[in-house]
């Protein structure tokens, strides 16, 4: 019995001490760069930038070039236009190295309330698709990772396209089919309120606590079809029910970390992180600064207060053509505070440190989040930016390949091909039947 005791006692202590140089190799490993100069890193970077494909998660540049009348070909391309010039642009993407961005169908919710919230859609994506029509040598439509992976080796940008809001699938299921043929590859099942899918993270009605009965479906229905299922945006409960349900892994196409944002809902939080990980998925970090820092979201909700009540003691709204220079003046006196570039990392890292490398990608918002971009990734000709301050982490070459596009492209590669291969299964079995 003795014996017996003491050999468990040797045998447990030959664990813990295997454990522990496991972690004290893990803590040792060697920084790739190590002895490489600051300049060095940064060459290194703009040429990680353009070897590696870059997707983004979510580019607002469809809704901008509705609401803001821009240009399209001049906007597109680069020219120097009269209006402000957005986020995104051909020449300032290619200088990033930026591949794939995920064009934005953003849907507002107050389609939801109105109707004619699938018409909308559909005019968003015709103009993606006339983009990609108008200017065939620089633009393509991606429908699948080896799109993307075609066009890259042809030196064209792809466009796949996402959904920001279900609520175009109105109370129709065969509208994710329809929405599937006319190229969505991911939806994001909410926006800035509940919908007929879930409940929304920015909404306190809690309509469904959670999914709905039809979300449910509209979940099974995009796993069948091969559309990813995007969480961003949903309650934290719509969130566990959905991961949970969907049959391949979920996407949070641009989210970043609630342990760096505790008060904001709308980031996703250490467990969530880790049960969306278990089952596959990949959160894609979102870099507008109030996502990124609490400090900065406090900031600009004490400014944006302070000035509500002075456009009230004015009777003065928001809109009116006379709160123009009150505004104005209030901005100079009280100038915006931006995160910074290396706050991103720092949302990277937590998520690597927390469930691995194999989970975390990029998902700017750009031309979505307003003036509130971080110092060093202002726009898309910024991505060598954070590369850089990752190598400086000690991030390897394949590291930055998985942060950059390897994750998401492993998620989009399997819902496509578990979707391809029930529908070869279900004409086998029609085929069966038959007989």
């Amino acid at each position: 019995m003795i014996r017996t005791i003491f050999l468990v006692l040797i045998a447990l202590l030959n664990v813990q001490l295997l454990c522990a140089q496991q972690e004290a190799a893990a803590a040792a490993k060697p920084n790739p760069w190590e002895g490489k100069s600051d300049e060095e890193l940064r060459q290194i970077a703009d040429s990680l930038a353009q070897k590696f494909i870059i997707t983004d998660g979510h580019v607002d540049l469809p809704y901008r070039l509705v609401t803001r009348n821009f240009r399209l070909t001049k906007e597109l391309i680069g020219i120097p236009i009269e209006s402000e010039d957005g986020d995104f642009d051909y020449v300032r993407a290619r200088k990033g190295g930026l591949d794939a961005p995920f064009m934005s169908i953003y849907i507002p919710s107050s389609y939801q309330e109105t109707g004619g919230a699938k018409a909308f859609a559909d005019s968003l994506i015709n103009m993606v698709q006339g983009i990609a029509q108008a200017h065939p040598d620089k633009f393509s439509i991606a429908r699948r990772p080896s799109d993307v992976r075609r066009n890259f080796e042809r030196g064209i940008m792809s466009l796949p396209m996402g959904m920001e809001n279900g609520a175009p699938i109105e109370d129709d299921i065969k509208n994710v089919e329809y929405f599937h043929k006319r190229g969505i590859r991911y939806i994001t099942l909410t926006h800035g309120k509940d919908n007929q899918i879930c409940d929304s993270s920015y909404d306190t009605t809690q309509t469904w606590n959670g999914l709905s009965p039809f979300g449910r479906e509209v979940i099974k229905e995009m796993n069948r079809v091969g559309i990813m299922v995007d969480i961003s945006h949903v309650s934290d409960s719509a969130f566990y029910q959905a991961v949970a349900l969907s049959s391949t892994p979920c996407i949070a196409s641009h989210s970043s970390v609630r342990y760096f944002t505790p008060d904001f809902q709308r980031n996703m939080n250490d467990d969530m992180i880790k049960f969306l990980a278990d089952r596959g998925g990949v959160i894609q970090i979102n870099f507008g600064s109030s996502f990124l820092d609490q400090a900065v979201q406090n900031y600009q909700n004490q400014k944006r207060e302070e000035l509500r009540e002075l456009l009230a003691k004015r009777n003065l709204k928001m809109t009116d053509a006379a709160a123009r220079p009150v505004i104005e003046e209030f901005r100079k006196k009280n100038p915006a505070l931006y995160s910074d570039v290396e706050k991103v990392a720092d949302h990277i890292d937590h998520v690597v440190k927390l469930v691995g490398i194999k989970h975390v990608g990029l998902g700017s918002d750009f031309d979505g989040v307003g003036d509130s971009l971080p110092t060093g990734l202002k726009d898309v000709s910024q991505y060598p930016n954070l590369i850089y301050a990752l190598l400086k982490r000690g991030y390897s070459e394949s590291d930055i390949e998985k942060i950059c596009s390897g994750n998401v492209l492993r998620v989009w590669d399997l819902v496509d091909r578990v979707a391809q291969f029930q529908e070869r299964a279900r004409k086998l079995q029609n085929e069966n039947e038959n007989r």
